[in-house]
């Protein structure tokens, strides 16, 4: 059909005639009932807005039907049980100075429907010397919300935190972007005198009782003032035998969703019965110390008290101190219990194989440990008991800097809805992460569950290690790609915690910096590293876990003239390590070192094995691995010097496990 004058097809005339500009006129034929199309439905049965809003949520909790036979809570009413749990929270938050804690209602302050009424007091009372308008005061308890709600209070209420294109919570952590181990304190008393590891090389700074209770008033004082506080009661171990009760005070939303991502989630039915915690955290990181505190040394204190079983936190909002608090908090209690306490990585085969990675950053624990073709236990801290392996946590805390779909699936796919990233740079517009971006710094972290990894599993417990593989980044190119350790050396090298670091371009050091953590993980442990040690020997020897040393460094010469082993040829090792195979090849004994190497691994070259065949200057090789075996030794000249009682001697054994100069 032609175009009109105007550009427009003409439509042929209805049976209704013509309408303005030749368009044909709509017809509307009525139904025999009379109505065309009936949308309405009755009005809502609301008089205001407000009452319209109180439509819209309804009462989840409590969800599970009362138990008379378990848990403290059981034999109370509803109300009754509400009122327990409330009364737990004041105690935790009571302060020592006044009788009582304080007084604290479940709710948002911000919603006004929910805040107590409180009768008139008669001017005829004469207050006591307790009495001060903190007393006077509600604070709101905002308990174990969800990730929807603590996302609403992080974007209402925190200046920086903003939803990520991918839906993600981005947040900042303030000043400090990372841990302060050197504010970092543990009271010496009685509980700890003998049984924690002080002086020269420990983790472990004292401070005195006095001291910490100062600053947990101070904590403690802070957020009572608070209109809001945020409480989460969670788990630590998925080990049901072993696990913990913790309970976090925070005044963060965002402090709130990282624990809830980073503990174990309890079920309905486990929360109604939670009752008393085994340890509680009191984090105020906003509020400072007081600098002029016996043993503080900056406005920043993060105080552990063992004997109280308490953890305070002061002058930093970065939220891995509390991840990391509790570890070391795991790294005292599970000792005590005959638990291994582990900081690494795990996985399991199909057919229930083990094996546990040791490294610190950089090695490629993270990136081995996480394995298509297995599951994954946890990334990051376990514990190794009488059951097998059971995970501490219930998330994962990857770094994510350069983080890329290609090389990291996993970790970008859990970067979603309840993610927590931290001090990430994003678009304005579009708020698509740029993780190459280091402007606010290059520890950026995402803290997510567990379950947002497709091969967790879960829950995250495992059957004995078969397999132990201590993890180092070589930059001094000496140590052979694979290693297979006796106990003694597994106990020598794990109590040496060795990598080596390369110096930045931009100070002109092209020397590697050799780095040693005792037990891969220095500043977490609580007990000297012989005692976790030990430990890891009886376990390897009794269920035949076998040791082993990869390098994922330099080969063909250190940082600078060889060239980093490749990582297809590391899989390859890890993979014969996992199927046993590497067990059945024959060995040979390096010098110095005395380490068993295989001469043939399937689809790694053979020449790379001994790391001195791929040098070309055998005199640089031979004077490179010297430099290293002495440092090596002066390293554990340290733990040589020190004794605990009369059965934490370090053998002649472990002593000749190391290198022979």
């Amino acid at each position: 059909m032609a175009a009109n004058g105007n550009g427009r097809v003409p439509t042929a005339p209805s049976a209704g005639g013509v309408g303005r500009n030749g368009l044909a006129k709509i017809q509307t034929n009525k139904r025999a009932e009379g109505v065309c199309h009936d949308d309405s439905t009755p009005p809502v049965k609301a008089q205001t807005i407000d009452e319209l809003h109180s439509l819209q949520m309804k009462k989840s909790a409590p969800t599970t039907p009362i138990d008379g036979m378990k848990g403290p809570f059981a034999a109370f009413s509803e109300d009754e049980r509400s009122k327990q749990q409330l009364q737990s929270i004041s105690a935790s938050l009571a302060s020592l100075t006044r009788e009582t804690g304080p007084k604290v209602v479940k709710g948002d302050p911000a919603r006004q429907s929910e805040t107590p009424r409180v009768s008139h007091v008669s001017h005829e009372i004469t207050p006591t010397i307790s009495v001060s308008d903190s007393s006077l005061k509600f604070t709101h308890i905002l308990y174990n919300l969800s990730p929807a709600e603590l996302y609403e209070q992080a974007i209402k209420y925190e200046k920086g935190s903003f939803i990520t294109s991918s839906g993600a919570l981005a947040t900042l952590s303030g000043a400090k972007t990372g841990r302060s181990p050197k504010d970092k304190r543990v009271v010496r008393d009685e509980t700890t005198e003998h049984d924690l590891w002080w002086g020269k090389g420990s983790p472990n700074i004292e401070m005195d009782e006095h001291t910490f209770m100062v600053n947990r008033e101070r904590a403690v004082d802070y957020l009572n003032s608070l209109d809001k506080v945020f409480v989460n009661d969670q788990f630590l171990n998925w080990d049901p035998e072993n696990r913990i009760k913790v309970r976090i005070v925070s005044a963060r939303a965002y402090h709130s969703l990282f624990m809830h991502n980073m503990c174990i989630r309890p079920t309905p039915e486990e929360l109604e019965n939670f009752g008393t915690p085994d340890f509680t955290i009191y984090n105020a990181g906003q509020f400072p110390c007081n600098r002029y505190t016996h043993y503080m040394t900056s406005s920043t204190s993060i105080d552990l008290n063992l004997a109280r079983r308490e953890m305070v936190i002061l002058g930093t909002q970065y939220a891995g101190e509390m991840k990391k608090g509790l570890f070391s908090v795991m790294h005292y209690l599970m000792p005590k219990r005959q638990i291994l306490s582990l900081h690494s990585g795990c996985n399991m085969g199909k057919d229930g194989d083990v094996a546990l990675f040791f490294g610190l950053s950089g090695t490629g624990k993270t990136t081995l440990s996480t394995d298509h073709n297995r599951y994954l236990i946890g990334d990051d801290e376990h514990c190794w008991g009488d059951n097998g392996v059971s995970n501490i946590e219930g998330g994962c805390y990857a770094k994510c800097i350069d983080l890329s779909r290609e090389k990291e699936p996993d970790i970008w796919n859990a970067i979603k809805f309840g993610t927590v990233l931290e001090n990430v740079v994003f678009d304005e517009h579009t708020r698509e992460v740029d993780y190459s971006d280091k402007s606010v710094t290059e520890n950026t972290r995402a803290a997510y569950p567990i379950e947002y990894i497709p091969n967790a599993k879960i829950p995250c417990v495992a059957p004995h290690p078969k397999n132990v593989v201590l993890l180092a980044c070589d930059a001094f190119g000496v140590l052979p790609p694979v290693s297979k350790l006796s106990l003694a050396q597994t106990m020598y090298h794990f109590i040496s915690g060795y990598t080596a670091l390369v110096a930045g371009t931009e100070d002109g050091i092209k020397e590697p910096q050799a780095t040693f953590s005792a037990c891969f993980g220095a500043a977490f442990i609580m007990m000297h590293p012989t005692k976790y040690a030990a430990m890891l020997a009886a376990k390897m020897e009794k269920h035949g876990a076998t040791g082993w040393l990869v390098n994922t460094g330099w080969s063909g010469g250190r940082y600078g003239s060889g060239s980093r082993i490749k990582l297809a040829y590391t899989r390859k090792i890890i993979d014969a390590i996992h199927s046993g195979s590497l067990l059945k090849a024959n060995y040979k004994k390096t010098e110095v070192f005395g380490l068993e190497i295989p001469t043939e691994v399937e689809g790694v070259p053979s020449e790379i094995l001994e790391p001195m065949n791929t040098w070309s200057d055998k005199k640089a090789y031979k004077e490179t691995l010297l430099k290293l075996a002495g440092l090596f030794k002066t390293n554990f000249e340290g733990f040589v010097a020190h004794k605990i009682g009369k059965d934490d001697k370090l053998t002649d054994e472990i002593l000749a496990a190391g290198p022979v100069l």
